[in-house]
């Protein structure tokens, strides 16, 4: 496995875990937000570019999420 796999990886599992875990913590949502931001650059950094802005879409959307959220 090579480092870009390895970090694509990290950034999707990190997904997966924040968004499971937003019931428990605001603080998840916002993390959430980063690995969407990290799931975006993975996708740019793969040549993937559609999954890139799909993935900073979200990152937008969760990030918006965070602020109206009330702690």
């Amino acid at each position: 496995m090579d480092a870009l796999t390895a970090f694509g990886l990290f950034a999707v599992t990190a997904m997966l875990i924040c968004y499971a875990l937003e019931d428990r913590s605001h603080w998840f949502v916002l993390a959430f937000a980063g690995a969407c931001a990290l799931g975006s650059a993975y996708g740019f950094l793969q040549g993937a570019w559609p999954f890139g802005v799909v993935e900073a879409i979200w990152a937008v959307v969760a990030a918006r999420r965070w602020f109206r959220r009330p702690a």
